[in-house]
């Protein structure tokens, strides 16, 4: 039974990026909670305009209760998944949680340069650039819980390389049982 790889961090981290290939080189099945979600209740930027954020968090709790009952995962949560501790010990209880950073500007560059097209609800009016250095702000202390990751100025391989490396030294730190 192998634990559960969940990446959390703020939006433009490089979650989905990173937890994918992480996911192909450690053979396993990546999830994307975002992606998950959209399919199942449609696009994450209308259920906070018609239903509200509460409603979407709901969503996401739900989901973590799902993803805790599975094994072998490597899963790509959205930003504010794991802000809510609740949610944080139902989808990381026994799984490893890491989460990836990046600087204010790193993280606007990213996320204004998103050729994707997603949309990003909580950048959503005139000031994304003060919206994500206060949103990053007032997530620090729970981003901080997670073992961090540092994604600036490193490619997507490098952050799987640092990763694995960590997962390689865990495994090897454990004790015998």
């Amino acid at each position: 039974m192998a634990a559960n790889i969940v990446l959390t961090g703020f939006m433009g981290t490089g979650k989905s990026t990173i937890a994918r290939l992480l996911a192909a080189a450690l053979g396993r099945e990546f999830i994307d909670t975002d992606v998950l979600i959209i399919a199942r209740h449609g696009e994450i930027a209308d259920i906070f305009l018609q239903q509200g954020e509460a409603t979407f968090r709901e969503i996401e709790k739900e989901l973590a209760t799902e993803l805790a009952s599975r094994d072998g995962l490597v899963v790509a949560s959205g930003g504010g998944m794991l802000l809510d501790p609740e949610v944080a010990d139902i989808i990381g209880g026994e799984a490893r949680v890491f989460c990836l950073t990046a600087e204010s500007d790193t993280i606007l560059a990213r996320v204004v340069g998103d050729k994707s097209g997603t949309v990003r609800p909580l950048l959503a009016g005139p000031d994304p650039a003060g919206r994500v250095t206060d949103l990053l702000a007032q997530r620090a202390i729970r981003y901080r819980a997670f073992e961090q990751v540092p994604t600036d100025d490193r490619t997507p391989d490098d952050v799987v390389a640092d990763i694995i490396a960590r997962l390689s030294f865990h495994e090897q730190a454990e004790p015998e049982g």
